[in-house]
């Protein structure tokens, strides 16, 4: 079970850290990424790490201001998010999956996700 954390409610600039932990003992050896929707809109990849943490894929929207991280010893996935926008706003969703690739449908398992509000 993956489990998102973290979001809230920040002013445009700030900084949020969002964080992911899986229950399964095999959270090592999947790559794992972030993907976000706002209302009306598709799910929008964001950002993906693979099993190792050598490989790291950003979206250019995020690029230079989001970090993405895991800890294999806490079974965690974490996202930085700094010089937050307002077009940031969205609900922030973890996935698992088995390379860490851009497109929703390559991640086989979900978490609920975590809601981000960047106030202008």
């Amino acid at each position: 079970q993956l489990q998102a954390s973290g979001g809230g409610l920040v002013q445009a600039g700030g900084s949020l850290r969002l964080s992911c932990a899986d229950s399964e003992r095999t959270f090592s050896v999947y790559a794992m990424g972030w993907f976000r929707q706002a209302p009306g809109k598709d799910r929008e990849f964001v950002a993906a790490i693979s099993w190792g943490g050598g490989t790291k894929v950003y979206a250019d929207s995020v690029k230079g201001r989001f970090t993405i991280s895991r800890d294999n010893a806490k079974n965690t996935m974490y996202l930085q998010m700094n010089s937050l926008k307002p077009e940031d706003t969205s609900v922030y969703y973890c996935a698992r999956g088995p390379r860490a690739v851009t497109p929703p449908e390559a991640y086989d398992y979900w978490g609920q996700g975590t809601l981000v509000t960047v106030s202008s």
